[in-house]
């Protein structure tokens, strides 16, 4: 069961990924069909809250195994380039990384459509590459340049793309929950039969408005699923110092809860398949994800002071989410190392053109600052301090 891939010299393939959404680039070829039909258990079973959990053995295909272990090995990448880019300067404030939380951002694509909305906080880059943003539009965003994603003036913890349901990555902590519960109530008066997710961290479970907005989606039966990415670090904090109760999926009490190895792809898909289809038909659901992250809490955090380099190494070694699946393609003979090995060679490259030609888009010009402030006919005239001289009329 060899797999066929890009050559070498299919520079002009790699390049065209650069202006497309992220895809999967394996065919099949040998005796297994793409869709044949492979039944996996999870790492370990669900833990639910008022519910019935869903079954722990889920469904996939030899196709979309290859696809988790590209996207996700994308993702890692586009990370990693990230770091570097920010340590030469060329990334500047804040930039909050995800690798290590990869199999959350993927596993929500495999049960969801673009009709269904994610609204997340400042941990956003991932999000949006699943979402069907591109590279260049996340590292000319990451650069501050005008082919980024919000046209180079919203950075790392703004990205957004809403003909793809995705309404943005948030800086105020909590904040995007109920907007998130917002866009479910549009959702059910639409009567669409989608949902939203209201991605945020174990930092944030505590806030108030998070409570707020999760029982009035509770009263109204809003479709809102609110999925705590669980990383066990709000900023420098474990979870344990900043939370008498760390079960996160319980928080919600009245609201159903399911615990979810976040490290494991195809249970994030199984759970996100169970939220949806709980969501539609009764209401909310808080969905935790057990995750992990290998970066510190932004570029400015070392995430070594309060944790341990061992427990980092640990985590990489027995849950990292790419040598999980990486595994299961192996174990199924679905490939082998070296195709692996030069899929990852592929990813390389990917990364490595669209950052050059993020570099040769433009900056933004100064006049741009005053745009997209006010829509569009409900301009206002700025002045100077002696309001004696118009420095912009905006459109």
């Amino acid at each position: 069961m060899a797999l066929s891939r890009l050559s070498s010299s299919s520079t002009s393939t790699i390049k065209s990924n650069l202006i497309k959404p992220i895809s999967t680039i394996f065919t099949l070829n040998r005796s297994i069909s793409s869709d044949t039909t492979l039944s996996i258990e999870t790492s370990i079973p669900f833990t639910a809250h008022n519910c019935t959990p869903p079954s722990t053995t889920v469904t996939t295909t030899p196709n979309e195994l290859l696809n988790f272990f590209h996207t996700m090995s994308l993702m890692r990448r586009m990370e990693i380039a990230a770091d570097s880019l920010y340590k030469s300067k060329l990334i500047r404030g804040f930039c909050h990384l995800y690798d290590g939380q990869e199999a959350v951002a993927v596993g929500m694509e495999a049960s969801t459509t673009k009709k269904d909305c994610i609204i997340t906080a400042y941990r956003d880059h991932c999000t949006f590459l699943g979402r069907g943003g591109t590279l260049l539009e996340v590292y000319s965003e990451l650069m501050g340049r005008v082919d980024g994603c919000s046209k180079g003036k919203g950075g790392s913890m703004h990205f957004y793309k809403k003909d793809s349901g995705f309404f943005g990555g948030h800086g105020i902590v909590g904040a995007q929950v109920p907007l998130g519960c917002g866009l479910a109530f549009g959702q059910k008066y639409l009567k669409n039969e989608s949902v939203t997710f209201a991605l945020y961290g174990d930092g944030a479970a505590n806030q108030g408005q998070l409570f707020e907005a999760l029982n009035i989606a509770a009263l109204w039966d809003l479709p809102a699923i609110l999925v705590c990415e669980n990383n066990h670090y709000g900023m420098g904090t474990a979870e344990w110092r900043a939370a008498k109760s760390p079960a996160y999926y319980k928080r919600g009490d009245y609201v159903p809860g399911l615990k979810v190895d976040g490290m494991d792809v195809l249970a994030v898909k199984q759970a996100v398949k169970f939220a949806k289809e709980h969501a539609l038909q009764n209401g909310p659901i808080i969905l935790e994800m057990d995750t992990y992250r290998y970066h510190g809490h932004s570029m400015s955090d070392p995430g070594s002071t309060y944790r341990t380099r061992d427990e980092i190494s640990g985590v990489r070694q027995e849950r990292d989410p790419i040598e999980r699946v990486k595994k299961l393609l192996l174990s199924h003979d679905i490939a082998t190392e070296k195709e692996l090995k030069d899929t990852e060679k592929e990813v390389r490259k990917e990364v490595d053109e669209a950052i050059a030609k993020a570099k040769e888009s433009p900056v933004p010009k100064p006049s741009d600052l005053f745009t997209n402030v006010y829509v569009k006919g409900y301009g206002v005239e700025a002045f100077g301090a002696d309001r004696k001289e118009v420095r912009a009329t905006l459109p």
